[in-house]
């Protein structure tokens, strides 16, 4: 049986409360947003801690077309505890239009929340929010980020409102070996 993991989507509960056209006040989606250069893997540098996240490690998401036009969603990450591999696939959709970087995805059949990227150059980073401020990630194409680029990206985390004081720093040390840090 699979293990829910939503390292880039929101918590049961806060899907069913309907969120995914919200946004939090400060946060304002990528616009020119490009879903083509955008799709494919992704390696979870920072995040603010969810149950449906914790004591996991090495946590990605690939992100592909679907026949519908939407995106395929695939999380993926190492239980600690465990020593397993637990993944689940969602599905993604435009909340407004295809140029704007404002989603709803979804893990639970017809339950949607907000994945909004902040910012992106495609090639290196993607900064994202969900409905509110306790959902945040910083995900990198590489399982490392330079540490310049972090520290911008933080600094914007912060005066969009985000408590960066508790952000969590998953350990990608396996994702690294197993992509030798390319």
């Amino acid at each position: 049986m699979k293990k829910l993991l939503l390292p880039i989507a929101l918590s049961f509960a806060l899907l069913l409360t309907g969120c995914e056209d919200k946004k939090p006040e400060k946060v304002t989606p990528v616009e020119n947003f490009n879903l083509n250069d955008y799709l494919g893997t992704w390696y979870e540098i920072v995040r603010l801690e969810h149950r449906f996240e914790e004591g996991m490690e090495a946590i990605s998401a690939t992100y592909s077309m679907r026949e519908d036009g939407g995106v395929k969603v695939l999380n993926k990450g190492y239980k600690t505890e465990e020593k397993e591999w637990s993944e689940a696939e969602g599905k993604a959709y435009f909340v407004k239009s295809p140029n704007e970087g404002f989603l709803k995805v979804s893990f639970f059949g017809p339950f949607y929340g907000s994945y909004i990227v902040m910012d992106t150059d495609y090639e290196t980073y993607t900064m994202i929010s969900g409905p509110d401020l306790s959902y945040f990630w910083i995900l990198s194409r590489k399982p490392t980020l330079d540490e310049k680029i972090l520290d911008r990206l933080l600094a914007q985390a912060k005066e969009a409102g985000f408590d960066t004081s508790k952000l969590i720093y998953p350990d990608q040390s396996m994702n690294a070996s197993m992509n030798n840090d390319k």
